[in-house]
């Protein structure tokens, strides 16, 4: 067994003087910071103090009876608008990668289409489908028809609108689910292949699943976009919430009072699809990450089990991290 010995310290040798830690200085932060405060003090003093927001007139009319119910046919459109759209975007966007030229040319058109007509565009044009058509037949292609019905009888001004967003949507769509499946793992399929699963199995059960973590940030997106975009049908007269709002302040002269209805219900809408955006992500995360994003709640309940830990009065727990 050897033995090292550790060498002495030389002679005269003095501890290192102790040095002084100075944090980092951000003066155009503070700066930054307090002109954001005095702006959102004055923008706030203003929405107070300036009659002309007329906010007694803004709480008689922001549950009005016919506001609400404006505000249900927006819910109508928005949800069945991206419903139906986001279904023809899960078709179109295989279709535009099929190997059939056929498939492939027909979603490329499509897409085209759509996405270089404008909306209020696409709207007036299926109200007035019936200036071109009389009537609808459905039957053989190109042969005797066995049902009849009149256009305008089949496309109210409701269902153009509808039938406008939902077109709309679904071209914006695939290419959202497109983007999402070409970033799953090339792998995978040739995995599921090998095991000999259907290539339409392949799709919903493997390469869908794995590609919703890349396509629900922009469908969200794409569905608050929607939401604010019914607000175009106004022009098929149909009494979604800026149509109202529009009859409203025709009557009274209340402009101002009445926008900030709308403005404030497309607000609330749109934080309430924020929150079920991010309970959504959080479900499909549930695979790829091992430790589920905090939900809002928990991160307030850890930073007051911080606080309370600092100042020794125990907090709540931080292990379980249930649903909330």
């Amino acid at each position: 067994m050897s033995v090292v010995s550790t060498p002495a310290p030389p002679t005269g040798a003095t501890d290192p003087p102790t040095l002084t830690v100075v944090p980092a200085r951000h003066p155009w932060r503070w700066v930054g910071s307090a002109v954001a405060l005095v702006l959102a003090a004055q923008f706030t003093h203003g929405l107070v103090t300036n009659p002309g927001w007329d906010w007694p007139t803004f709480a008689g009319y922001f549950v009005e009876r016919s506001i609400v119910e404006a505000l249900l046919v927006t819910l109508h459109l928005t949800l069945a608008g991206a419903a139906l759209g986001f279904l023809g975007g899960v078709v179109l966007a295989p279709m535009r990668l099929s190997r059939s030229p056929v498939l492939r040319g027909f979603s490329w058109t499509y897409i085209w289409v759509f996405r270089s007509v404008p909306l209020i565009v696409q709207l007036l044009f299926w109200a007035n489908l019936g200036y071109l058509y009389d009537t609808l037949q459905f039957g053989v292609p190109f042969g005797p028809g066995f049902v009849e019905v009149r256009t305008i009888d089949l496309v109210s001004p409701f269902g153009a609108a509808l039938l406008g967003l939902t077109l709309h949507q679904a071209a914006y769509s695939a290419e959202i689910v497109r983007a999402g499946i070409i970033s799953v793992d090339q792998g995978q399929v040739e995995a599921a292949a090998a095991l000999g699963i259907p290539r339409l199995r392949q799709f919903r059960r493997i390469v869908l699943p794995q590609a919703m973590r890349a396509i629900l940030p922009s469908a969200a997106n794409e569905l608050i976009n929607l939401l604010k975009s019914t607000s175009v049908v106004y022009v098929l007269a149909i009494g979604e919430i800026f149509y109202q709002v529009q009859v409203v302040y025709g009557r009274n002269g209340r402009v101002v009072p009445l926008l900030m209805v709308a403005t404030v219900w497309y607000v609330v809408l749109t934080a309430l699809l924020s929150v079920l955006q991010f309970y959504v992500e959080r479900h499909f995360a549930r695979g790829a990450l091992r430790t589920l994003p905090p939900t809002p709640l928990q991160r307030l309940r850890a930073v007051v089990g911080q606080r309370l830990g600092r100042t020794g009065v125990a907090g709540p727990s931080r292990g379980g991290g249930g649903p909330w």
